[in-house]
């Protein structure tokens, strides 16, 4: 037997390994360690691959925050090479626009509680500002989702231009716009209001209405257009 697949199986019977296990009760049968070992293929020849699974999910120790994790975080984990990092990473991004897609397609902003609820899952755990504009239809409807720009936020980045150029070519209706703070704490500070005030100067000259400008914390949120900035 080769040794890498000996590796992948040395001390899991025969009846419990993954991919066995897979093809014969489906893959939602399977937990998440398992699914991760299934795609790194092989362990070390210290371990096997799931335990090498395991340690990759302590290492984030949430499964939402492998949706953000870069490849030097996952090959400073022991035992996992480019290779392995690159099959993680692609199979998390193909999972992730998966599940975009089906969103998009549906998806329908009436309330600053809907626009939260769609930004929430990926930006309430990014270590660094993001800043992110929905474009709709006449309808309210989600047509595309774009991150503007990463890094602190204030007036001379956001510039008004980037965003509505966007919004033109997507022929969008309306925008709604958020960003997160990575603190945790949705309130809004000086700079967020005053960007706010610009996008809604802006929009109001062009045509396309700024809706509301989304703040989200840690699985929390605050709508400027609530608390009265807008």
């Amino acid at each position: 037997m080769p040794n890498d697949q000996a590796l992948m199986i040395r001390d899991v019977h025969i009846a419990d390994r993954p991919r066995e296990r897979l093809i014969k009760q489906g893959a939602v049968s399977l937990s998440n360690q398992e699914l991760i070992a299934i795609l790194l293929r092989t362990g070390t020849r210290e371990e096997s691959v799931l335990h090498l699974a395991n340690r990759v999910l302590k290492q984030f120790e949430h499964l939402h925050e492998l949706k953000h994790a870069a490849i030097e975080e996952m090959t400073a984990i022991n035992g996992i090479g480019e290779a392995k990092a690159v099959q993680l990473l692609a199979a998390i991004e193909l999972g992730r626009r998966l599940a975009s897609k089906q969103t998009d397609e549906r998806f329908t902003i009436r309330s600053p509680k809907d626009a939260a609820t769609y930004l929430m899952d990926d930006m309430t755990s990014l270590k660094q500002e993001h800043f992110v504009c929905l474009f709709l239809n006449i309808k309210n409807q989600v047509m595309h989702r774009q991150t503007i720009f990463v890094g602190s936020l204030n007036a001379s980045i956001v510039h008004p231009r980037e965003i509505f150029r966007e919004a033109v070519r997507r022929s969008a209706a309306s925008i709604v716009c958020s960003h997160n703070h990575p603190s945790g704490n949705p309130a809004p500070s000086p700079e967020d209001i005053d960007v706010t005030k610009r996008l809604m100067e802006a929009g109001s000259i062009i045509g396309i209405e700024l809706l509301d400008h989304i703040i989200i914390g840690d699985h929390q949120f605050t709508s400027l257009k609530e608390k009265g900035f807008m």
